[in-house]
């Protein structure tokens, strides 16, 4: 994220009044500054290396080069931004992939204003964007699908991390914030972020969804999600 409180944000995708919809609903937000936009997948290494956005809001579906993809060259550079994907169905085969490759989460492209501008704001801080209804598809889907092959691979990378390690990622993949695994496991905050960044660091991850699909894929089951609009990854 940027050094200062400003979040910066680069738009992409193909339908030119949809980005003039959201540059004028994030630019109305204080904090928000939509930096550039671009109209598909091709065009993102680019403008990122140029712009530095903190967050991209990027559509799944493009002609040319697709969010999916971009989203896979993206955050295999280093210093990435976080992603956001833009998609107006709940949950297939592309958005598990995509949050594999990285992305923080996504929004319906029917989400209220509103919840768009805190998506953007909790991805900037590193939290996970997921709607209730589609955590629950996904991890269905993750658990129909090559269940198997995977879960035994899955278990054999949760071992790799110490102890304390692999508590505090199989409490990431329950939903838990910082705050609860401290009070769950007599941790500081501080003490359960360096857990977490160890974690990512020597499974090779991006960040707290990542961690999640793992546990997830590793057979130790989430968390049932509260009903409602959005639940706030954190």
């Amino acid at each position: 994220m940027s050094d200062t409180t400003e979040i910066t944000v680069l738009l992409v995708d193909d339908d030119p009044l949809l980005r003039a919809g959201l540059s004028f609903m994030l630019g109305g937000a204080g904090d928000l500054r939509v930096v550039g936009e671009a109209g598909d997948g091709r065009e993102v290494p680019a403008l990122v290396e140029r712009l530095r956005p903190d967050v991209v809001l990027m559509d799944i579906r493009m002609p040319h080069v697709d969010g999916l993809t971009a989203t896979e060259r993206l955050r295999a550079l280093p210093d990435a931004p976080e992603v956001v994907l833009l998609t107006t169905f709940h949950a297939d085969e592309q958005v598990l992939r995509a949050l594999r490759a990285g992305a923080a989460g996504f929004v319906l492209k029917d989400t209220p204003p509103a919840e768009i501008v805190a998506a953007v704001r909790r991805v900037a801080a590193g939290d996970p964007v997921l709607s209730p209804a589609v955590t629950r598809q996904l991890i269905g889907q993750v658990a129909e699908d090559g269940a198997h092959t995977r879960r035994a691979r899955a278990r054999e990378r949760l071992n790799t991390l110490a102890p304390r390690e692999r508590e505090v990622a199989l409490a990431v993949g329950r939903g838990a914030s910082n705050a609860e695994i401290a009070a769950e496991l007599y941790l500081s905050v501080a003490t359960v972020k360096a857990h977490v960044s160890r974690v990512l660091a020597r499974l090779g991850l991006n960040n707290r969804v990542q961690i999640a699909l793992l546990t997830h894929d590793a057979g130790h089951p989430a968390a049932p999600p509260p009903d409602g609009p959005a639940s706030p990854g954190r």
